[in-house]
């Protein structure tokens, strides 16, 4: 893949932005580890603080990341910046205005699934962007777009309802096109990502047509 920029200034971007919003990647992971406790602890307004923190994460990623950061060396992150914003509406749209996210976490396969992707944006994928060279504080921490994905993944894995394919087909994208375009880069650790939408696509499509109800 041809890109309009050099890794040194694909890395630079992390390093710029990571120092600049720093210690948002502290409240990132803390409100993430809040997403999954609310899909324990079954509340009322469970489900609305998750896709809560979900719309979060990808209108933060969108304004943030692609706009203010990335679009300074790739004009098509005022492209990408868009998606992640209308996907953040998207997430309240269905999960506010329709009501029709519900999220709760199970030992079946879909759970220990989700779980495994949790685990692996919060905890691996840094470990192994260390293991490859991406030190921090230019490598991609969590609230940039790639492991943030992988974690929406596995909240949606959490899924108790049939999901739309509205609300999985911008991330399942930008899991296709964020690997390729990371991995050219030697983002090894972005291989997580594409198997992240590539298998969270074929279970949800899979679980989807378990249930009954239609959207």
């Amino acid at each position: 893949m041809n890109l309009p920029f050099t890794i040194e200034q694909f890395l630079d971007v992390f390093r710029k932005y990571n120092i600049a919003v720093w210690p948002m990647q502290v409240f990132f992971i803390l409100l993430a580890l809040i997403a999954v406790y609310f899909s324990i602890r079954s509340k009322t307004y469970s489900n609305r603080i998750i896709v809560c923190v979900l719309a979060f994460f990808w209108l933060w990623m969108g304004i943030i990341y692609h706009l203010v950061y990335f679009s300074r060396i790739n004009e098509a992150a005022l492209v990408f910046g868009t998606l992640f914003i209308i996907q953040a509406i998207i997430f309240l749209y269905f999960g506010f205005l329709k009501n029709k996210l519900s999220f709760r976490l199970k030992t079946d396969k879909y759970g220990i699934t989700g779980i495994i992707l949790i685990v692996f944006a919060l905890l691996i994928y840094p470990l192994v962007g260390y293991w490859w060279g991406h030190i921090y504080p230019s490598a991609p921490t969590f609230g940039l777009p790639c492991p943030t994905t992988i974690f929406t993944f596995g909240i949606l894995l959490f899924s108790v309802s049939k999901l739309s394919p509205w609300v999985i087909i911008i991330p399942f994208l930008w899991s296709l096109l964020g690997f390729s375009a990371a991995f050219s880069l030697g983002i090894k650790e972005d291989t997580g990502l594409l198997v992240a939408g590539v298998l969270s696509m074929v279970m949800i499509i899979y679980r989807n047509k378990s249930f009954k109800t239609s959207l």
